[in-house]
């Protein structure tokens, strides 16, 4: 083919305006990818070869639908298109076909008329036009900033990072939907009707028209509007808390509940939102008693009475008014806030009957004996400073008056509790509840004022005690010498006194209790509903049920019912404001604190835009609030915060798996920052060390054991991380998932310890690269642990180099390393069930898995058909007459067929006290189908767990590292679970050193270290030859590795090789080794675990077989075997 030319990825043909023309009308285009693509005539084949940029194409002709398509420019490119075959000139002339195929980028082929199209194929790409698209068709698989992509848990907008970078559906799995939690339809409200006009009825409640008028006769009218300060302090304060955390992100249903716990935590939140939606329970009934009340004094007024006019009375109506309301709320939102808007026109037409009733003054003689005389000074004067009094069996003073007003300013938080159901709560919450604190309180003063200075503190009520010639110290003598009914200490009813038209007053004071009642009728179940849907508390989900649109919680309604009807059988207002007062001041103290503390922490979420507020204030608020509590009431107040720290404690148990980034999570991590940095500037001292380590369990699920162990040197006094190393290079949603999994188990299983993860790296690189990157400053591992390689002889050579590689890196980075044993192994993958987060998480274990051959019926499962087992029979002492070895590929756990020592028989029948100790563990594990593993198996797994028989941990402290094979063994004395074992030590002596000074000087030395142990042992024979028994089973051990120099299998680097010249020249070191096997046989066959110095050797004269078979010298067919190697610094000390 002639004139054959590549195209490049990312060129373009351009075609002139005309041959488009042409051919689309012969030929209707056909839509490649995202661009139509037209068919040629030609004669001649050939391929075009242009430069790599993006061109246009002009598609001027195109139809009005393709035009409606195109909104912004864009280019044809090969990026865009992928073509399944060149298109050919058909048989008649025409042109072949062109196939769509998946988007990729390559060549493009086509067939061009060169004498017809010559002019389109010299075009440049700066001459090409551009064709109008959509932009979305620009941005590929980028998104635009968008409000959709920022929602909680939003998994359909923005592109992952997998996407963009490593290309199409990378790992990730798309559905399309979003997670976003979607608001409950229904009726939503605005600043004013659903805050402004919600607090004002709350504030204007049972307070204004009850107890308003005995609040100045008690307190006078200065110290009245002291209190009303003081209670506005408190409210305003709370407010401006309570705008800066409302406008600090997006608000949803809960209320004062959902602010506190999202800002403090669900601990705080949790507590306070039990207390507030009880507290807002009990002011339902609070503002009904006060509606019965003003009944029946209206009732009294008309000589009518239900059965004694008094709490009986109460009672009765305050029941049906319940029910009257519960009746409306269940109703729904629409209809309450209809009877509130009612209920607001009524109380503003009564309060401004009061004020222009004052102003009319007494229009009869009755009013005026009942102490209504007027405007005037002297009686201002006089009614101006306080007079407290007993009343209701209490002698009153300033904070007992204050206590009962209070609960008047409390409705400043009417709004923010229905905060659900409002349009913008982050704007309607501040402005409403502020403008109502500045117009209540301001009402509040004025009709102190009023009340003051019109009306006497006592009055007769008999209109011919009083006349024109009277003076105000002639009426005031007239209730000193007999108990006077009427006037501001002994009338409740005062404000229908002073009011131009009484009975609109009862309804102004109906209006107002009524109204209250709703508004807190509305509140409690919200707030208790949002607490239940959190599962903060066990067996509350039943209330966070939602019925309807919206959502409404007929539930908690009926629960808040049964609350407001039993405090309303009380019947006496005076005993249930000051219930009621604690809990408010309560909650307005945690919001005050919450401003406080996450605007001194400044998390850089902390971003209010209500700027005018001020953390030193919230503070001040949060401490008027709590001095409130106590000066109220202090038995009270202290009931009160004992029912808070309670519900803490119980949240902070039960560790509720919640995640709201609360200002407490905040100061987690500064002060870890601050206490990290703190911590690298300090000098490393040998009385401060800590052993920190890093224990090489893979997943930490599949070998408990060697977390257990781990954890037990590290329990509450130092860092310890789990390391896992993986050959295979891991994406991020694979990593993201193990590191997720793995820590939830850590979790799970009650272990404070880290989980870090390399991958694409060998062993022993892997570990080196754990041990320089794990960690921060100061807290950074210095002991490697290790589990023992139980498969050495089965492995390649390389596998047991990587093995020993690991260990050297260690102690080139002056690292200690430990190396754990037991005969049963650690790993114990494909015995026990994978961990699954969500199952677990909902309390029910994996029921369905691979079949599980080993462990389905009996321990030994098919072990014999999988294991081939190395026996060595020998003897070696009396006590011992057999040895085995059964190791098998894999590193699984398989029980051995013969018995590997005495105490192979003790591990593997499991008594019945071990039996109860593992229950009261309350560890239990399972099989990959969910069927419990053989008590046998659940022992081994959990026995670092389990408390410990009596007995003794032998210390073969044979060599100095600094201290750390005595530290170890130390510590673990100091846990329960090993209480009962006593450290014994053993030390080498010189044959002709006296043994009594050996031993002396010992137990001087650790008498020092004030490490209690039970005996000294010093062994003197050490250099004797180790029995022919003992070489033999040395040489069974490494008949198969042992190979002459000029063996030619010595080349095979799979297959591991220990070479006769190596062996003669390290033949001193081994038969230590050998005799050591005997000795450690002789005395701690019996121990409950064994900790002996780590035998190491120059790097480079050892191979690793020959390391790894001094190891199975000395830890075959023993009890739990710990091999220590400090790093040769000294971590005890005996200075103070």
């Amino acid at each position: 083919m002639e004139n054959q030319h590549h195209l490049d990825a990312g060129s373009v043909i351009v075609l002139p305006n005309q041959i488009l023309e042409e051919d689309s009308n012969r030929h209707p285009p056909q839509r490649i990818s995202r661009f139509s693509i037209q068919r040629l005539d030609t004669c001649d084949m050939m391929m075009v070869n242009m430069p790599r940029r993006r061109a246009s194409v002009n598609h001027g002709q195109q139809s009005n639908a393709s035009r409606s398509e195109f909104t912004a420019s864009s280019y044809v490119t090969v990026d865009d298109i992928n073509l399944s075959q060149a298109v050919r000139p058909s048989a008649n002339g025409g042109i072949g076909s062109i196939r769509e195929h998946s988007k990729g980028i390559g060549l493009l082929p086509a067939v061009l008329d060169q004498n017809r199209y010559g002019s389109a194929l010299k075009a440049h790409l700066r001459d090409s036009v551009r064709t109008n698209r959509p932009l979305r068709h620009h941005l590929s698989r980028e998104t635009l900033p968008s409000l959709d992509n920022y929602q909680a848990h939003s998994v359909a907008g923005r592109a992952t990072l997998d996407e963009l970078h490593l290309g199409a559906d990378h790992g990730t799995q798309r559905n399309g939907t979003s997670g976003t939690d979607t608001a409950a339809g229904g009726l939503k409200f605005g600043w004013i009707q659903g805050v402004f006009i919600r607090c004002l009825l709350n504030i204007w409640g049972v307070m204004l028209f009850l107890r308003l008028s005995w609040v100045v006769a008690e307190a006078g009218i200065g110290q009245a509007i002291l209190i009303i300060l003081l209670a506005t302090a408190v409210t305003s304060l709370t407010a401006l808390s309570m705008s800066a955390i409302s406008t600090n992100g997006q608000i949803k249903g809960g209320g004062t509940y959902y602010m506190i716990s999202r800002s403090l935590g669900p601990e705080f939140g949790a507590a306070i939102g039990i207390i507030f939606a009880l507290a807002n329970a009990v002011a339902v009934s609070l503002h009904t008693v006060g509606f019965c009340e003003a009944l029946n004094d209206m009732l009294e007024e008309l000589g009518v009475q239900i059965v004694d006019g008094d709490l009986n009375d109460i009672r009765i109506v305050g029941s049906v008014t319940l029910i009257v309301l519960a009746m409306i709320v269940g109703i729904g939102m629409e209809w309450e806030a209809k009877a509130q808007l009612l209920f607001m026109g009524i109380l503003m037409v009564a309060l401004a009957n009061f004020i222009f009733g004052s102003f009319i003054g007494p229009t009869d003689a009755e009013k005026f004996s009942k102490g209504f005389i007027g405007y005037d000074f002297e009686l201002l004067s006089s009614n101006f400073y306080s007079d407290y009094r007993v009343f209701d069996g209490f002698q009153q003073n300033f904070f007992s008056v204050f206590s009962i007003f209070f609960p008047a300013a409390t409705g400043i938080l009417a709004g923010a509790n229905i905060s659900g159901d409002l349009k913008d709560p982050s704007v309607a919450i501040p402005k409403g509840t502020l403008l109502a604190i500045a117009v209540t309180s301001i009402s509040y003063i004025i009709f102190a004022i009023i009340a003051g200075a019109t009306v006497l503190r006592d009055a007769t009520g008999i209109p011919t005690d009083y006349n024109d010639t009277a003076t105000l110290n002639n009426y005031i003598e007239l209730c000193l010498e007999q108990d006077c009914e009427w006037g501001l200490h002994n009338s409740f009813q005062v404000m229908t006194l002073v009011s131009a038209f009484g009975p609109l007053n009862y309804a102004g004071c109906f209006a107002a209790t009524l109204s209250s009642a709703l508004a807190c009728f509305v509140s409690a179940p919200k707030v208790f509903q949002a607490l239940c849907q959190d599962r903060l508390f066990p067996h509350l989900q039943y209330f966070a049920k939602g019925y309807g649109k919206s959502q409404e919680p007929l539930r908690a309604y009926i629960l808040t019912f049964i609350i407001a009807l039993a405090c309303v059988l009380i019947a006496q207002l005076n005993i249930i404001a000051p219930l009621i007062t604690n809990c408010y001041l309560a909650s307005y103290a945690l919001v005050n604190f919450s401003t406080f503390h996450i605007d001194l922490i400044q998390p850089v979420g902390w971003r209010p835009t209500f700027r005018y507020y001020n953390k030193w204030l919230s503070l001040l608020g949060c401490g008027l609030s709590v001095s409130a509590m106590f000066l109220c009431s202090w038995p009270t107040a202290l009931v009160t915060s004992t029912v808070v720290m309670t519900l803490f404690l119980i949240v902070k148990y039960r560790k509720p798996d919640v995640n709201w980034g609360s200002s407490g999570q905040a100061q987690v991590y500064k002060t870890a920052l601050i206490t990290v940095q703190q911590l690298s500037n300090i000098e490393e001292h040998v009385k401060t060390y800590t052993p920190q380590i890093l224990v090489m369990t893979g997943l930490p699920n599949m070998r408990p054991s060697l977390v257990d162990f781990a954890y037990l040197l590290c329990k509450n006094n130092s860092l310890m991380v789990c390391g896992d190393i993986l050959k295979e290079r891991q994406n991020h949603k694979q990593r993201s998932q193990r590191i997720k999994k793995s820590s939830c188990w850590l979790r799970t299983h009650k272990t404070k310890a880290f989980y870090s993860l390399m991958d694409n790296l060998s062993f022993p690189n892997g570990v080196g690269a754990l041990l320089q990157a794990t960690g921060v400053g100061k807290m950074k591992p210095n002991i490697l642990l290790l589990g023992f390689q139980s498969e050495w002889r089965t492995n390649k050579n390389t596998e047991i180099d990587d093995y020993c590689a690991a260990i050297n890196t260690a102690l080139e980075m002056n690292v200690a390393v430990a190396v754990l044993r037991v005969q049963e192994g650690l790993d114990y993958t494909g015995i026990i069930g994978d961990f699954v987060m969500d199952e677990f998480s909902n309390g029910k274990q994996k029921s369905e898995g691979i079949d599980n051959p080993q462990y389905i019926d009996t321990l030994e499962g098919s072990t014999a058909s999988t294991a081939t087992p190395f026996t060595i029979t020998g003897s070696v002492n009396s006590s011992i007459s057999e040895y085995t070895l059964d190791e098998t590929r894999g590193g699984k756990i398989r029980r051995n067929k013969i018995a590997l020592s005495p105490m192979e028989s003790n591990t593997t029948s499991v008594s019945s006290v071990e039996q109860k100790r593992m229950k009261k563990s309350r560890v239990s594990f399972k099989d990959p189908q969910g069927n419990e593993l053989p008590v046998e198996v659940q022992f081994s797994i959990c026995r670092f767990r389990l408390k410990q028989k009596r007995g003794t941990i032998d210390v073969w402290w044979l060599y100095d590292d600094g201290g750390l094979s005595m530290l170890l063994p130390h510590i673990l004395t100091t846990r329960s679970n090993w209480a009962n074992s006593k450290l014994r030590v053993f030390c080498l002596a010189d044959a002709n050193e006296e043994q009594h000074s050996k031993q002396e000087s010992m137990r001087l030395l650790l008498s020092k270290f004030r490490i209690p142990v039970s005996d000294v042992v010093v062994i003197p024979d050490m250099t004797y030859p180790p029995s022919a028994q003992t070489k033999n089973w040395f040489d069974a051990l490494t008949h198969d590795f042992v190979r002459k120099d000029d063996d030619a299998t010595n080349q095979n680097s799979n297959v591991p090789v220990i070479k006769e010249s190596e062996l003669m020249a390290q033949k001193p070191k081994t038969f230590n080794f050998m005799r050591l096997r005997e000795l450690l046989l002789q005395y701690s066959t019996e121990a409950n675990l064994v900790v002996m110095t780590l035998p190491i050797s120059r790097k480079g004269t050892v191979s690793g077989p020959l390391y790894m078979s001094w190891l199975e010298t000395l830890t075959a067919n023993m009890p739990p075997f710990l091999l220590v190697r400090g790093n040769q610094a000294s971590v005890l000390t005996f200075y103070s």
